[in-house]
Order: C-alpha cells, then sequence, then structure tokens
C-alpha cells in the first residue's frame, strides 16, 4: 500500500466530508426555502466528492477497505480534516463565512489538482470544480448580501469573519505527506495557493465592506487528527448507524 497516498486521500476527502455533515445538519433549516435545498445540494454535492476520494483510497488500501469503511469506521484521531469546517452553525453568517473561505480554497485547490500526475485525482477533482464553482459563487452572493445589508446583518458577518479567518492558515500547513505529494507531482502546490488565496479573500472583502481581521493564526493539527471538543459530537452522528449495526447494507 502506497501509505502517503492514502492519507493525501484522506486529508482531501476528510475535509469535505466534515464539511458536508455540517451542512446536512441544517437541512430543513435555511433562512428560507431556496436557500435551504441550495445549503443541502451543496453538502451532497461534498459528499459526492468525497465517495470518488475514498473509493480511490480503499482501492489503495487494499483488502476489506471500502468507502464506507473508511468514513464510519476510523476513530476521531485517524480523521485528518482541518478545524475550520468543525466548526458549529452557530448562525447564518457563520455558516455563510465558513463555506466562503473553504470554498475559495477548495476551487484553488482543484484547479491545482487537475494537473495531478495521478490521473484518478485529476479526473476527481475535474469533475469537482464543475460543483465547486457553483458553491464558491453561492457562498460569495451571500457574503456580499449580508456585508451590505442591514447594520445587524454586517456586524453578524464581521463577527463570523473575524471567528473564522485566523483558522483558514492550517489548510496551509504542509505535512511530510503533502510535501512528498507535492513532490512527485501528484498533490498541490499549497505555498502557491496560500498567496492567492488570501489576495482574493481579503480583495472581496474590503470589496464588500468588511474589515479584514487582524487576529493572529490558530494553531490548529487537524491535519495530525487532534480536533476540537466538536468532532466527537460529530463522528457521534455521522458514524452512529455503523457503529451501532456493523457492515449494515441497505
Amino acid at each position: 500500500m502506497d501509505v502517503s497516498l492514502y492519507k493525501y486521500l484522506l486529508m482531501l476527502g476528510d475535509n469535505s466530508m466534515i464539511l458536508g455533515h455540517r451542512l446536512s445538519e441544517l437541512c430543513g433549516h435555511g433562512p428560507n426555502l431556496e436557500t435551504d435545498i441550495a445549503l443541502t445540494n451543496i453538502s451532497l454535492d461534498l459528499f459526492g466528492q468525497v465517495r470518488s476520494l475514498f473509493q480511490y483510497a480503499a482501492k489503495v488500501k487494499g483488502g476489506s477497505a471500502t468507502e464506507d469503511t473508511i468514513a464510519f469506521s476510523r476513530t476521531e484521531r485517524e480523521i485528518l480534516n482541518v478545524i475550520l469546517v468543525e466548526q458549529p452553525n452557530e448562525d447564518f453568517a457563520h455558516v455563510v463565512g465558513r463555506q466562503y473561505l473553504y470554498d475559495i480554497y477548495h476551487f484553488l485547490l482543484l484547479e491545482a489538482l487537475v494537473g495531478s500526475k495521478d490521473e484518478t485525482i485529476a479526473a476527481i477533482a475535474n469533475k469537482s470544480l464543475k460543483e465547486v464553482k457553483y458553491h464558491k459563487r453561492f457562498s460569495g452572493e451571500w457574503l456580499k448580501r449580508l456585508a451590505g445589508g442591514t447594520d445587524e446583518s454586517q456586524q453578524r458577518m464581521q463577527a463570523a469573519i473575524d471567528h473564522m479567518y485566523p483558522f483558514l492558515d492550517e489548510l496551509f500547513h504542509v505535512t511530510e505527506v503533502e510535501e512528498e505529494m507535492r513532490a512527485q507531482g501528484v498533490g498541490a502546490d499549497l505555498s502557491v495557493i496560500k498567496a492567492e488565496c488570501y489576495a482574493i479573500i481579503d480583495d472581496h472583502f474590503r470589496i464588500a465592506g468588511l474589515q479584514v481581521p487582524e487576529h493572529p493564526p490558530r494553531v490548529s493539527k487537524g491535519k495530525y487528527g487532534i480536533h476540537t471538543e466538536k468532532m466527537g459530537f460529530i463522528l457521534s452522528e455521522l458514524q452512529f448507524m455503523q457503529r451501532s449495526y456493523p457492515n449494515m447494507q441497505w
């Protein structure tokens, strides 16, 4: 088994899996019907991408591994998502802020991975890019709408950005696995993506009338399996059925 490739696929898939779960919590709770359906569709898009990545990861791992065992049988310390996507749905501004920051990063990452030497990763990235282009537009439009709305919506949007922005930096912390994949031409160069990502986000904030937060980056180690207390609650819901009824099939 190529351990580095396997872990890299987990890193790519786990971010979308946890964020997709967070969005699934909002089903039936959106501010209006259209937005509720849009958030649910984004969640489904992310889980579709996770399936493709985990199917490939299962093939790389071999044995009895499947997309389901990878998603539902790993423990908290084995899941490698960044802390940003764990952040709860405090209010709609927090949902938009979290989604927007991740969408800009995710779009740039997929653009880079389209050129991966790994043909499967490149194909998954190419297909996912079309979906994430919509995600980025959706969250960007809501960011501007809330920032330019009432005094309360502007204050809530700024508060959400102040909270979420420091978590963005962890996406660009390069682990040994990511560096190895970059060197092989399989993974993306996060240093290049970081510069472009921050430039786009900071420019959009200024256009929307939001202040770029001056808070220092949060020191986070989600990529190493060290999570917040929120992860336990996420997994208790996400993995409940398979944990209670192992190997259950519909």
